[in-house]
């Protein structure tokens, strides 16, 4: 079951539209383009971050709509191949989680970084342009010290050249705690989800109660 007010947001289909606002929810939209991070592997949409973002933003009486774009295993190249699709939906407020799949495959870090300021770029293009928010990402140490820190030089620049608002790393305190991970040592797990979610409204929570204005 979707927590309140938040929805998962279906696969392009070839000559598919988005779903359009539904009249009887008005709200402005939050979109969560992301990964399995974002889609919630293994757990119930509800018990994923956005799904935790919208309850507290219901809490707070903050009318957003979150929408889970989320896609297990997809590459920033994936997410820069149905941006235009999702963006159909004229979000208020963009999150941009992507480059971990990336990362983990150890692929090269220029074509993350020209696919990151490409999303960016297409959603800034929209009248009005959303507010845009770039989640940083990291590696664990055995990818090695140059790499990891070419990765996390990559997003605060990428957020300054686009002007997005850079989220620090939004598994702080999830990742290398087996606890907070499903079986597979990978996933967070719904306590690992409910970290996150506390990382993202800590962050972000002042931006969007301005979003919603």
């Amino acid at each position: 079951m979707l927590a309140a007010g938040c929805e998962r947001e279906a696969e392009p289909a070839a000559a598919a539209a988005p779903r359009a606002t539904s009249p009887a929810d008005p709200r402005p939209i939050v979109l969560c383009v992301g990964t399995s991070l974002t889609a919630g592997y293994g757990l119930d949409p509800g018990q994923a971050w956005p799904g935790l973002l919208q309850v507290r933003l219901d809490a707070a009486q903050i009318p957003l709509r979150v929408v889970n774009a989320g896609v297990s295993g997809e590459t920033s190249a994936g997410a820069l191949g149905r941006i235009d699709w999702l963006l159909r939906q004229k979000p208020r407020v963009l999150l941009l989680e992507t480059g971990a799949n990336d990362a983990l495959r150890g692929l090269d870090l220029g074509p993350l970084r020209a696919n990151l300021a490409a999303i960016l770029a297409r959603a800034k293009a929209l009248s009005p342009a959303p507010e845009l928010v770039l989640f940083e990402m990291d590696v664990p140490p055995n990818y090695g010290a140059t790499y990891r820190a070419e990765l996390r030089a990559l997003y605060p620049a990428v957020a300054q050249a686009t002007g997005a608002t850079l989220m620090p790393f939004f598994l702080d305190g999830v990742a290398g705690h087996p606890e907070l991970h499903l079986p597979d040592g990978i996933h967070p797990n719904a306590a690992g989800h409910r970290r996150i979610a506390d990382n993202v409204w800590r962050a972000l929570g002042p931006l969007l109660r301005e979003a919603a204005r």
